[in-house]
């Protein structure tokens, strides 16, 4: 028998079938085995089986062995692998090694053992206690401890007993021991009470939609609070009792251990989780659970909907809008494509969850793509909070240079008074934007990058956003030598700090990329806010998503016009998300809840439809806007990006592929609304220079879009990266 391997390298020029002789019969479809490549040993992928092969006999090589006790990646996992190398651009073994844990790769993760002692069943407690000499008190102890309790991890009880002695008791044969596979669990500590909920009609209906739809996937339209979480979860349950099995992805990581408490509660130990922020020891195995069919409820970040799950029924994307889905890394995939295309494979069904719906899924709606369940109503009969609309213009007119305005400086006042919380919401980290010198002009910025340092001031460090670099804090102009420095703008430290003075007794936490960069950071600050150890929690818009603050009345929204104008056709619809999500916040248990929108530009389209919670008229407005201007998802854009240490080299390549490109061009005018080559708007990002070729497509563009990936492919070189990235969550 000969088994076709697609070998671990990530490069073009080995990214093919190649066979191999074996006669283990461990070899099967989707294991991973060690195969002799070229003068080394490398890791592979067996994607098929076959009696026959084209290699003559003398230059056949064997599968060197079998890397695990059973295949790694399944049959539906096969094919979606299939479907990432053909949609994406990417070698075969890039698209395989999603499913699995990094670490597997090069045996750098194994199943955790632990020693166990227990009591043979040779010797009763008085036998094993008469044969001690005199004077043995840690061997006496020993025995009365574990003849009471039958079993016991070695290290508990040496650390009771004394090592010397346990072993000792072994030797003897009164005590055995033996090795036992011990579970690295994520978030033990974590805690939720499973509640009886009488579902509401929309609810229901919801439910009985995704289940007689014969439409792979639904959009669930809920408003923030309308109970999306409650219709996940009784999906779930139905599908678990149809024999299947489920996934469910979550935006962020801040948001996968809320979700997983609740998951927990209803479904005990079937649940298990997938994310990046998890140890090298935890992720393997959970993934492993999920392999073995311990575990029948994946939950993660995008990277979940690669769970080695069989039999999926169900997949859930929860603020299915938000751009966290698109992968920015290579193979940049979406995750709602993916989605859908595992559940066309395996049968499935898809919901979409989100108050929010991104303009393509609404649309796809609309249009009877997707069936459309609506939530029109919060579960607890409230309202949605009240706006209150702080005009900027207005409050600098009257003296006041705040960050704050009146009015949000009295609401917060009322919350403490009152003993209920705020969230306040500012989508800057850092203690100011950029550190200027008022006498020559002088703005720091990176030495890595194309962009202004953020002055941190818990740290007294200068740092980039784009790279992670930190520097230390001026404290002269190193262009003129001058101490007249000034802060530009404010982050969210700056925000702690001023409501600090204005409210000194308030207890204040603060969640951005700064104060959750430990394993357990979100988890820690979400906790301390539910168990109402903060009064005010200020954050970016990790704070926006999801969260369920029954003390909440208050949500402050300070620049609400900052991502307004943004060079990107999302602009409008990421504010528009931001804002109604993070007003989402507010109100949602018995106490009404109110909203403090401040802004400059109050008479913004975008803002009043936020304002009114008016999706529809947004929705149109936009669509109409796209529609006549050529933008997603009524034409494809189409990124070349070029990057490299060299500007010349940079240069270079983004002119090889731009002749490439334009002959495309030239044969297909019609297809393209536009073509140009250009600097990026950031143009170095670490230490790299960055330059792009920008396109917009209509009509069939498919055989299009596969020759500008060739294009890109053929013109990387050793000095310069070149890759294509289709609607890029990002511009910059």
């Amino acid at each position: 028998m000969f088994a076709e391997v697609i070998v671990d390298v990530a490069h073009s020029e080995t990214d093919r079938v190649f066979d191999y002789a074996f006669t283990d019969e461990n070899v099967k479809i989707g294991c991973r085995v060690e195969v002799p490549f070229g003068y080394q040993k490398k890791e592979g992928f067996v994607i098929n089986l076959k009696e026959k092969t084209g290699v003559p006999d003398g230059k056949i090589k064997s599968v060197s062995r079998v890397l695990d006790d059973f295949p790694a990646i399944n049959a539906d996992c096969l094919a979606l692998a299939r479907y990432v190398k053909d949609s994406y651009h990417v070698p075969f073994a890039v698209a395989l090694r999603l499913f699995i844990p990094a670490e597997l790769r090069g045996g750098r993760v194994k199943e955790k053992f632990v020693n166990v002692i227990t009591v043979s069943d040779k010797f009763t407690e008085a036998e094993a206690l008469s044969s001690l000499r005199k004077g043995s008190s840690a061997q006496e102890n020993a025995i009365k401890y574990l003849f009471a309790f039958k079993t016991c991890l070695k290290a508990e009880l040496s650390d009771k007993f004394g090592a010397s002695a346990v072993n000792a008791l072994v030797q003897k044969g009164f005590f055995v021991e033996y090795k036992e596979k011990a579970g690295r669990t994520p978030y033990k500590e974590l805690g939720a009470v499973s509640k009886n909920v009488t579902l509401s009609d929309e609810q229901t209906k919801a439910i009985e939609k995704v289940n007689e739809t014969k439409k792979t996937v639904t959009l669930l339209f809920g408003v923030t609070g309308s109970g999306k979480t409650e219709v996940y979860l009784r999906l779930i349950d139905e599908t678990l009792k149809s024999g299947r099995t489920a996934i469910m992805l979550v935006p962020e990581i801040a948001l996968t251990p809320q979700m997983l408490g609740q998951l927990r509660a209803r479904f005990q130990s079937s649940v298990s989780i997938l994310h990046s922020g998890l140890s090298a020891g935890e992720r393997y195995d959970e993934w492993l659970k999920l392999k073995t069919g311990e575990s029948k409820i994946a939950i993660g970040a995008r990277s979940a909907i690669f769970a080695p799950l069989d039999n999926v029924g169900l997949i859930i994307v929860d603020e299915e809008h938000d751009s966290s889905y698109d992968a920015e890394t290579s193979p940049r995939y979406k995750t709602v494509e993916i989605a859908v295309k595992r559940a066309e494979i395996c049968g499935a069904k898809v919901v979409l969850g989100s108050a929010t719906p991104s303009i393509e899924s609404y649309d796809k709606a609309l249009s009877g793509e997707y069936e459309l369940a609506e939530m029109k109503k919060r579960i607890n009969g409230k309202q949605l909070p009240e706006f209150i609309v702080a005009d900027m213009r207005k409050e600098i007119r009257r003296g006041n240079a705040s960050i704050f305005s009146a009015d949000l400086r009295e609401g917060l006042k009322e919350c403490l008074s009152k003993g209920e919380q705020a969230i306040v919401f500012y989508n800057r980290r850092g203690y100011s934007r950029q550190v200027i010198c008022r006498d020559c002009g002088y703005v720091a910025k990176c030495e890595n990058c194309d962009i202004s340092l953020n002055y941190h001031k818990d740290y007294g460090i200068l740092k980039c956003h784009y790279c992670g670099a930190s520097y230390k804090m001026l404290s002269a102009c190193p262009e003129c030598g001058s101490v007249n420095l000034s802060y530009s703008g404010a982050g969210t430290q700056k925000i702690v700090s001023e409501l600090q003075s204005l409210f000194p007794s308030a207890r204040i936490l603060r969640m951005d990329n700064d104060t959750t960069q430990n394993k357990d950071g979100h988890y820690k600050i979400l906790k301390e806010f539910s168990d109402k150890k903060a009064d005010f929690l200020v954050g970016t818009q990790m704070v926006a998503k999801g969260h369920d603050f029954p003390d909440v009345t208050l949500v402050g929204i300070l620049d609400a016009d900052m991502s307004l104008y943004f060079s990107d056709y999302r602009s409008g619809e990421r504010t528009f998300q931001l804002i109604t999500q993070v007003a989402g916040r507010s109100g949602r248990a018995d106490k009404n809840g109110k909203v403090v929108l401040q802004t400059y530009n109050p008479d913004n389209d975008v803002l009043l439809s936020a304002i009114n919670y008016d999706y529809g008229s947004f929705f149109e407005r936009e669509k109409a806007i796209r529609k006549s201007t050529g933008f997603p998802p009524y034409a494809l854009i189409i990124r070349v990006m070029v990057e490299s240490e060299s500007d010349d080299a940079a240069l270079q390549t983004l002119k090889d592929v731009y002749v490439k490109v334009s002959k495309i061009y030239d044969e297909n005018r019609d297809n393209f609304l536009f073509f140009n080559k250009m600097k990026s708007p950031v143009k170095r990002i670490k230490n790299k220079f960055r330059y792009q070729l920008l396109m917009r497509l209509t009509g069939d563009y498919e055989k299009i879009k596969d020759g500008i990936y060739e294009a890109a492919e053929e013109s990387k070189s050793s000095s310069s990266l070149c890759y294509v990235e289709e609607n890029p969550s990002n511009l910059y």
